[in-house]
Formats: C-alpha cells, sequence, structure tokens
C-alpha cells in the first residue's frame, strides 16, 4: 500500500489536486455553503412570516425545510421522508451541475495549461510518460472530482440536516425522529455513490474528444471541441432539408454531437435508458420519484452496462484517449 501511495502516478493525482484544488473542492464547498446559508434566510422570512399571521406553524411554506416542518406539524410521515429525501438530493443536483462545468473545462485545458506557459518542458524532463500524464487527468476527471462532489453534496446535507433539527427543537419538535431516523436521504446518497462508476464509463467519449483537443491545437481548445460538432450537425440537417443523402438527423445531434460534447454530466446516461424504455422521466415539485425510479435505480444501472451504446461509446472514448496522448508525446509547446 505504501508503495502504491508514493508510485509516480500517485504523485500524478496529487498534482492534479493541488493545482485545481479550487475547482476540485472549493467550488463544491462554495455552493454547497450558499444553499445552507438561504435556507437559514428561508429560515428567518418563513418565521417572520409566521409571526405576522398568527403564529400558525401549517402557513411556512416554500423549500424542502418547511415542507419537512409542516409535514411533522401533520404527522404526515411520508411527505416528511420526501421533503428529507428531497433536501439529499437538492444538493447533489447543485454539486453535479458544478462537477458538469468544472469537468469541461478542466479536460479542455488540462493538456493545453502546461503547453501554453511552457511547463511542459519542466514536466517532460521527470521520469513520467505522457501515457501516465493523460491518464492520471483521465482519473481525476472519472473518478477524483465525482467522489469529491458526492462527498461534499453529503457533507452539506449533513450542515443542513443540522440546520433544521435546531429548528425543530425550536418548535418543540424531535428532530432525531422526525429527521435523522429516515433512511431515504442516506439511501439517496449511496445511488449517487453507486452511478460513478456508470458515470466514469458514459461519459468517455467526451472526455477523450476535449482531450484530443487540449492535446492537439495550439490555440482556442473550446472553439474546435465546440464547433466542429456542432457545425456538422447543422450541415447534416440543411443537407436533410434539401433531401440529399445524410445521416439521421436525432442520431447525429444525439451520438455525434451531444455524446462527445454532454457526457460528462452525471446521470446524462438517463435519458438514454429512458428512451430504450419507452418512456420519460416525470418529476414532479415536491416528488423525487422520478429521479430515485431512474438515476436512482441499480436495474438502470445494471442495464445500461449492458448495452451496446455504453460500450461503442467508451471504446470511441478510449481510442480519442490514445489520440490524445499521441498529440502530448509530439506538441510540446503552443
Amino acid at each position: 500500500m505504501n508503495a502504491i501511495v508514493k508510485s509516480p502516478f500517485a504523485w500524478l493525482l496529487k498534482r492534479e489536486y493541488w493545482e485545481e484544488r479550487r475547482g476540485l473542492l472549493w467550488s463544491q464547498v462554495t455552493v454547497a455553503g450558499i444553499l445552507i446559508v438561504l435556507s437559514i434566510f428561508g429560515i428567518i422570512a418563513a418565521e417572520v412570516a409566521r409571526v405576522r399571521m398568527g403564529g400558525d406553524i401549517h402557513i411556512v411554506s416554500g423549500g424542502d425545510l418547511s415542507q419537512a416542518l409542516q409535514n411533522a406539524a401533520s404527522h404526515n410521515s411520508e411527505g416528511l421522508a420526501q421533503a428529507v429525501g428531497g433536501m439529499m438530493w437538492t444538493f447533489g443536483l447543485f454539486a453535479g451541475v458544478v462537477l458538469s462545468f468544472k469537468l469541461f473545462f478542466y479536460l479542455l485545458g488540462a493538456l493545453y495549461e502546461d503547453r501554453k506557459d511552457r511547463s511542459i518542458l519542466f514536466w517532460k524532463s521527470l521520469p513520467i510518460s505522457d501515457t501516465a500524464t493523460v491518464l492520471s487527468k483521465v482519473v481525476t476527471a472519472i473518478l477524483v472530482m465525482p467522489v469529491i462532489a458526492v462527498v461534499v453534496a453529503l457533507a452539506g446535507f449533513l450542515g443542513e440536516m443540522i440546520v433544521a433539527s435546531i429548528w425543530f427543537a425550536a418548535h418543540g419538535l424531535n428532530p432525531f425522529t422526525l429527521l435523522w431516523a429516515h433512511a431515504t436521504p442516506w439511501a439517496s446518497w449511496l445511488h449517487m455513490l453507486a452511478t460513478i462508476p456508470i458515470n466514469a464509463v458514459w461519459a468517455l467519449p467526451t472526455i477523450g474528444w476535449l482531450l484530443l483537443w487540449s492535446a492537439a491545437v495550439r490555440g482556442k481548445p473550446l472553439l474546435w471541441a465546440v464547433m466542429i460538432p456542432v457545425v456538422a450537425g447543422v450541415l447534416n440537417s440543411w443537407i436533410a432539408l434539401l433531401g440529399l443523402p445524410h445521416v439521421n438527423i436525432q442520431f447525429f445531434w444525439s451520438n455525434l454531437v451531444a455524446r462527445p460534447l454532454l457526457s460528462v454530466i452525471p446521470g446524462s446516461w438517463v435519458t438514454d435508458y429512458v428512451a430504450q424504455q419507452g418512456g420519460t422521466i416525470n418529476i414532479q415539485p415536491g416528488n423525487i420519484s422520478g429521479i430515485d425510479a431512474h438515476l436512482g435505480s441499480y436495474a438502470a444501472m445494471y442495464h445500461m452496462f449492458l448495452t451496446p451504446n455504453m460500450w461503442i461509446g467508451a471504446a470511441v472514448g478510449i481510442a480519442l484517449i490514445a489520440a490524445a496522448i499521441w498529440f502530448r508525446r509530439w506538441r510540446d509547446e503552443v
């Protein structure tokens, strides 16, 4: 174990964390902290409204915390469990949004920035292969960043639960039996953790595509990575309008545009799963059953691992990563 921790590849992962710590960790912590602060402001506003309207606890409305308090006061156990579970999914949703943006721009700059500032000359002077360098960035994208996001989402939820417990206690309600005893949020968090492997495999086409342009071009990798598939999609649609031979428009935009650009979005594989099932995701306000039925479904994850679309995309992603390694070997600086 000690040899693994001190291996060159482990040090490459540490390098990625040290250089990208603001994006990897503190952006997630900041968003979780903002959500907690907004909840506190919401509690203050709700309490002011409650006092002005006669102190009736039932008039407090808006947000998962307020819904939890209302359901607790009315002895609605099912509604209370949904509200507490919704709190967990709220932190998971915002962590996923932040992760999507951070992954996209991290991958675009992963191999471009050290060529731009010429630090690549220093790294190539070390006994570290280009393959190990690129793979360290892949592992950071598919494992390190998602794990940090899920852990911070849990930490944010725990902070929210502490705030909620204080609020419940102030209203004479027992937070331990009403809030902490529910299994729903903990099961939801385990579902989020379990999606990391499937998100990793699903994201390989985007990871490879973005790393390829990060390693290959001499400038503006964002423009190259985005404009090529989008322009190709527009041209294919235009050719279709002219009645000329073309690739199926839905297939082109789904698999040749969206897949290489948007697969890093956590849970984006759900749309493919739902399409295969011939249905739609139905998520009602205050009801997370639509998420639990798909994103939090172990059966859905297992099914997706058996689909050709998953592994064809993974094979393409691996080929693109191999191409990025080749360009990394021959492109020294911008």
